[in-house]
C-alpha cells in the first residue's frame, strides 16, 4: 500500500514563516522611530539640519475662538512650538455632493515630524468638524537658530 503524499509544509517552514512575518511587522512599526533617531543622530554629529525633521501642519477651523483653543491645547501638550492663526480665509469645497462656501480660520502649526501622527490623532478628537482638514508638509530648509528654538519649545518638562 502506497503512502499518500503529505500536504503539510516541510519541517521548519511554519517557524520560518512566522519569524519572517514578525520581522516585517517589527520593521514596519519601528521605521518612524528609527528614522527619527537616525535624523537626530546625524544632526547631533554634523551640526546640520536634516530635511524633513520638522513639519508644518495645516488645520482649518470654523472660527477664531476654536482655533485659539486648539492652538493653546497643542502648545500645552508640547505637540508644537509655534502656531500661527490666519483669520478669515474664504473656502470653497465639496461637501456631500454640493459645492459649499464659507469662512474659516487657518492654523499653521510648526512641529517635529515625529509628532505629526500624535497631532493628527488629537485633531480627530478635539476638532469640531466631522472630517477636519489636517495635513502636513515637511520643512525642507530652515534657519538653524529657529529650528533649535522649535526643538526647545517641544521638550517635555
Amino acid at each position: 500500500m502506497e503512502r499518500p503524499e503529505s500536504r503539510c509544509p516541510p519541517p521548519g517552514f511554519l517557524r520560518l514563516f512566522v519569524l519572517t512575518c514578525l520581522l516585517i511587522l517589527t520593521a514596519v512599526l519601528m521605521f518612524p522611530m528609527l528614522r527619527t533617531f537616525s535624523l537626530w543622530l546625524h544632526s547631533s554629529f554634523t551640526g546640520r539640519y536634516v530635511s524633513g525633521s520638522y513639519s508644518i501642519v495645516f488645520v482649518n477651523c470654523p472660527n477664531e475662538q476654536i482655533a485659539r483653543d486648539i492652538a493653546r491645547a497643542i502648545l500645552d501638550k508640547k505637540m508644537a512650538s509655534s502656531v500661527n492663526i490666519l483669520p478669515k480665509i474664504s473656502s470653497l469645497y465639496f461637501w456631500k455632493g454640493e459645492i459649499e462656501e464659507g469662512t474659516e480660520v487657518s492654523l499653521l502649526i510648526k512641529t517635529k515630524t515625529s509628532k505629526v501622527s500624535r497631532l493628527f490623532a488629537y485633531m480627530r478628537l478635539a476638532h469640531p468638524f466631522e472630517i477636519p482638514e489636517v495635513f502636513s508638509i515637511p520643512m525642507d530648509q530652515g534657519d538653524a537658530r529657529y529650528l533649535k528654538w522649535l526643538e526647545e519649545g517641544m521638550k517635555e518638562n
